[in-house]
């Protein structure tokens, strides 16, 4: 049975350019500055980002965390959305590992904070309050279907942060997703923010690996906040080497995922029982509708009886996320079998 696996596009399995890439790669000890295709891999991040420098880091999660110590000291406050990967799904880290204290402000249902808001929450300068340092914006939004956020919205962000003060970290795990939904050059997604972390892992299909991108001297700081949290990786070039092959061939594919997206959500929609919720890029969100006799337990445990492996993500919701290791026949395959699984219920 072809198994078609849309829990996540983190279950990618290298290419086989990127395992050709792996082993062969040129290593040395990152640690110490010598691994040369690590070099290159930051090098090409940062220039593809339109920044100075780039940083390898071992996660999204841990690029982000280094992001905030790297621009919060103890007790400082970062603006972070309420539905914010960062926020929701990294464990507190910010407070955990940084003493940094992380002020939620509604996402709304297209992913961006309101403007207004994010001024309202600027902290005065007393006493009796942290002093505010940092936003946070994340593009694509996972929580908010997958949305992108565009330029002039980043941009304007970013200019009234800088004009109180603050500096802008932009979660990016898939920068690339919304730079290819958007028609825009990456570059143009990031110009503004003061740093910018994006994902090997998801849809650009490395095995593990992340970049945080900033100025130089923020990067030479981020470098200390990475070694501190145990992100020194020796001889990490097995790894980059999978990473550079991302960067420069799986970014330019991404646009064929989010057509096989659109595909999934309008054959899900055909089936009676199928509430499919708006699809921007690779990511779809989905519900059954009230009078569907199942669980969703039983509907993730009956789709993979039949090929299809699929995440619920709360009560009758669900999450799909196409990827290059599904083609246009595991759409069809999916289809086929949330059809069957939904006429026998």
């Amino acid at each position: 049975m072809t198994i078609v696996d849309l829990r996540s596009d983190t279950v990618t399995r290298p290419t086989p350019e990127m395992r050709r890439a792996m082993y062969e790669a040129e290593v040395g000890d990152d640690v110490l500055g010598d691994d040369p295709t690590v070099r290159r891999l930051e090098e090409l991040a940062a220039e593809r980002l339109g920044k100075e420098a780039a940083l390898f880091v071992a996660s999204g999660t841990m690029g982000n965390l280094v992001a905030l110590l790297t621009h919060c000291g103890r007790g400082d406050e970062a603006i972070v959305g309420d539905r914010s990967h960062t926020f929701l799904f990294e464990q507190g880290g910010m407070a955990a590992l940084g003493g940094i204290v992380p002020r939620p402000l509604p996402n709304q249902p297209d992913g961006t904070i309101r403007p207004e808001e994010i001024v309202a929450a600027i902290r005065a300068d007393n006493v009796h309050f942290p002093r505010t340092r940092l936003v946070c914006l994340e593009n694509t939004h996972n929580m908010c279907n997958g949305r992108p956020l565009t330029a002039e919205y980043t941009a304007q962000v970013a200019r009234l942060a800088h004009g109180h003060g603050l500096r802008v970290h932009l979660d990016g795990a898939r920068i690339f997703n919304a730079a290819a939904a958007l028609g825009v050059d990456v570059r143009e997604l990031t110009r503004e923010v003061d740093s910018v972390m994006f994902c090997l892992s998801k849809g650009l299909c490395a095995p593990v690996g992340s970049l945080l991108c900033g100025t130089a001297a923020f990067i030479a700081e981020a470098r200390r906040a990475r070694k501190v949290v145990g992100g020194g990786m020796r001889q990490v070039g097995v790894l980059a080497a999978a990473g550079l092959v991302a960067v420069e061939k799986m970014s330019g594919r991404l646009a064929e995922d989010h057509r096989r997206a659109h595909r999934l959500a309008d054959g899900l929609a055909a089936i009676p029982g199928v509430e499919v919720e708006p699809v921007w890029t690779n990511i779809l969100y989905f519900r059954l509708a009230e009078g569907v006799a199942l669980t969703e337990a039983e509907m993730v445990a009956r789709l993979a009886e039949r090929g299809v492996l699929l995440l619920s993500v709360g009560p009758g919701r669900f999450r799909a996320v196409t990827h290059y290791w599904v083609d246009d026949a595991g759409i069809e395959q999916a289809i086929a079998a949330f059809r069957e699984v939904l006429t026998a219920a």
